[in-house]
């Protein structure tokens, strides 16, 4: 009895083990070669397939040769910003593919498609990031489906432009606060030199801070250094090959992760918490409107699953800080530089500034009458366009343009690569011409849809109108008060970690107006 018993316990663990070996092999071997060969019977062209970590050991080895070196003052970024994808683009064509891990993720570069990609969210979703991600930041970015609808519901309420207007003292008093920090430093010689990026992160803070919270930097700002703290931490793991279970590992850099993430969670519950005790929700600020979309949600459809729970909130919340301080002060920063190194554009749009203003306070009227300032951010958006590359995966074989796409392959839109791509802009490309924008975005290029800089389709940034509008602001402020340039220590070097960041920060030379 006892042997047969044995035997018993004996086959099952040897089928459970085979089984299990069987899946693996599947997954790091058989699938990757089986989607290799329908790739390649397509025309596209890529790495041979390596076990395990595919084309990621490059890919980490290129970004880090990249960061350890800075490029001249130019604005043919791609090459340093983007090196992995550059050399795939140079070396195998526009119909190329690579491997992260053992998926492999397609190129598109066509305007259109990449439009059809963004458009078709039902077959081209978002991809489950490794888990690790999720420490970082998630909420309506990482949604699908029914959940994702609900959720850009509720959150609409709050960008509406006539809300969005209601934030503009806010946005004000953050840009004040900033030009009176600079004054100071300027005051005694007329002109300092100092790095503007921490400044320009920290206005970002500040205005996030007000309109989203009705708080000041002060009692943010922590959350804020979290944040980039875990971006960094999040950035050298993610570089890395996804192992299913790594992120329970007691390893040093996973502890500090999750520590992070409760810390985090606690602060903004805190907001969320003393928001509540003071009775009824204000719509105020943005946090507001969002509580008080939810409630009237949950109120109209009778039921609480309508709306969203606290913990997504609180994720909403944290997107809100990450997404809008990031593409914001990166917009700010590329434009600082760019204006300090075509003068000429400065002097432009500061006489525009000049011409609608005076020296009344700037209005939401008057900063949609700045046509050459526009220019010059939509100019800034597209040669650094700080979120440079959008993923999505096939969750079934599906038609684009003439390729068929298997289930399970991540499409990658380099968005940075469309926005230098000679052939839709121009021998011009890599050069800093506002004037290409003075018929709007639609007529930038004949290729209608090209110009992709806060994405397209019903997944387009939710907060596109917030961000100019604040950009707008804060460059018609710096103008009028300040001439700059950039420093003989500064270090041109744009770098992609979750956006396009100067790695060296920004030393310029203000002189007081």
């Amino acid at each position: 009895m006892e042997v047969t018993l044995n035997s018993t316990v004996i086959s099952f663990v040897l089928v459970a083990f085979l089984s299990c070996a069987g899946r693996v092999l599947n997954w790091l071997w058989l699938r990757p070669k089986k989607l290799e060969r329908l790739l390649r019977q397509q025309g596209f062209k890529g790495n041979p397939y390596r076990l395990f970590y595919g084309d990621s050991k490059q890919i980490y080895a290129m970004i880090k040769e990249a960061r350890s070196t800075t490029m001249n003052l130019s604005d043919d970024i791609v090459p340093h910003a983007l090196p992995f994808y550059h050399h795939s683009v140079r070396k195998y064509g526009k119909n190329s593919f690579a491997w992260v891990g053992p998926i492999p993720r397609v190129n598109i570069l066509d305007p259109k498609l990449i439009k059809e990609v963004l458009l078709r969210t039902d077959i081209f979703q978002k991809v489950k990031h490794n888990p690790i991600s999720k420490l970082l930041v998630s909420g309506i970015a990482g949604l699908e489906d029914e959940k994702w609808a609900k959720h850009r519901k509720i959150l609409n309420q709050a960008f509406y432009l006539e809300k969005l207007k209601e934030l503009l003292p806010a946005m004000y008093l953050s840009c004040s606060e900033m030009m009176s920090k600079w004054k100071k430093l300027v005051s005694e010689k007329s002109s300092c030199e100092l790095d503007v990026w921490p400044y320009l992160l920290n206005l970002s803070c500040d205005v996030i801070s007000r309109t989203a919270f009705g708080s000041s930097y002060e009692e943010g700002g922590r959350i804020f250094e979290l944040q980039r703290e875990q971006c960094e931490l999040a950035h050298d793991v993610l570089q890395s090959f996804y192992i299913p279970g790594w992120r329970f590992l007691p390893t040093k850099r996973m502890r500090k992760m999750k520590e992070i993430y409760a810390e985090v969670q606690g602060l903004v519950r805190g907001i969320i918490n003393k928001r509540e005790r003071l009775g009824e929700v204000s719509d105020s600020d943005l946090l507001g409107v969002m509580l008080k979309s939810n409630q009237n949600e949950i109120k109209e459809q009778g039921n609480k699953d309508a709306g969203m729970s606290i913990e997504e909130i609180i994720d909403e919340c944290k997107l809100f800080y990450f997404a809008g301080q990031e593409n914001t002060a990166d917009l700010l920063v590329w434009t600082m530089v760019m204006l300090s190194m075509h003068p000429n554009w400065q002097v432009h749009a500061r006489e525009e500034v000049q011409h609608v203003f005076g020296n009344n306070e700037p209005d939401y009227d008057g900063l949609n009458r700045l046509k050459i300032v526009t220019m010059i951010l939509n100019e800034v958006l597209r040669l650094y366009t700080p979120s440079s590359m959008v993923t999505r995966v096939t969750c079934r074989e599906t038609k684009l343009g003439d390729m068929t796409l298997p289930p399970g392959v991540q499409v990658l839109c380099p968005l940075l690569l469309v926005h230098h791509d000679n052939e839709i802009w121009g021998e011009d490309a890599e050069e800093f011409k506002p004037e290409r924008f003075s018929e709007g975005v639609a007529k930038a290029t004949k290729n209608q849809g090209s110009f992709l800089a806060f994405g397209s389709g019903p997944r387009i940034c939710i907060g596109y109108n917030f961000a100019m509008l604040e950009a707008k602001m804060a460059i018609a402020m710096i103008l009028r008060h300040f001439s700059f340039e950039l420093s003989p220590s500064y270090q041109h070097s744009p770098s992609y970690i979750a956006s396009l960041d100067p790695q060296h920060g920004a030393r310029m030379i203000l002189h007081k107006i």
